[in-house]
């Protein structure tokens, strides 16, 4: 089951033009889910994370594409977190709107599960996707970066996500300027 975090939902619904005094409570700035799925869409950048054998946090950006509400990644079968994520499945994706058409400040971080994949079928269409998705509309870049994915090693990772943590800054940017308006105007009626 999902779990959210700052979605920006109906029961967040009002609070994001509160301000408290300080910025200890955040999740009022919930990233909206139609934000958020036009932000998975648009970008093929992410941070992906696992655990290393110590137990350690380790992240790399990786490129990714959105499909079936997963996320789909590769890496060659030798890296140190396929083994880590054979090991231990749960990962984290982080996706921000730096870098993408959106504005910036936008961000969605999901706690999830990965599967490792390396049957014919999933490589086929995951190697169209993402070089497409890297290509932007450019076939013979896309058609040689597909080639290029498509080597003996190569493995699809699919992470199931389980909890999601949303933020859109536009949104504590508004409440702030408007908390430091109504101030403003409470110390000139003073």
């Amino acid at each position: 089951m999902n779990q959210t975090i700052g979605s920006g939902g109906p029961h967040d619904e009002g609070r994001g033009s509160e301000h408290p005094e300080n910025y200890e409570d955040v999740t009022v700035y919930g990233l909206d889910s139609d934000v958020e799925q036009r932000l998975l869409l648009a970008h093929n950048e992410c941070t992906f994370i696992w655990s290393n054998k110590e137990g350690w946090p380790v992240g790399v950006i990786m490129s990714y594409v959105w499909r079936d509400g997963c996320f789909w990644l590769t890496a060659s079968g030798q890296r140190a977190r396929i083994a880590a994520v054979r090991r231990d499945p749960r990962v984290c994706v982080v996706v921000t709107s730096t870098g993408s058409p959106l504005p910036r400040n936008k961000a969605v971080t999901w706690k999830g599960t990965c599967e490792v994949l390396d049957d014919r079928p999933t490589k086929d269409w995951f190697y169209r996707e993402l070089a497409e998705a890297i290509n932007g509309g450019d076939n013979s870049a896309a058609r040689a970066f597909r080639e290029f994915l498509d080597s003996p090693r190569r493995v699809v990772l699919k992470v199931v996500p389980t909890q999601r943590i949303g933020y859109d800054g536009a949104k504590m940017g508004r409440a702030t300027a408007e908390w430091i308006a109504e101030r403003t105007r409470k110390d000139d009626d003073s």
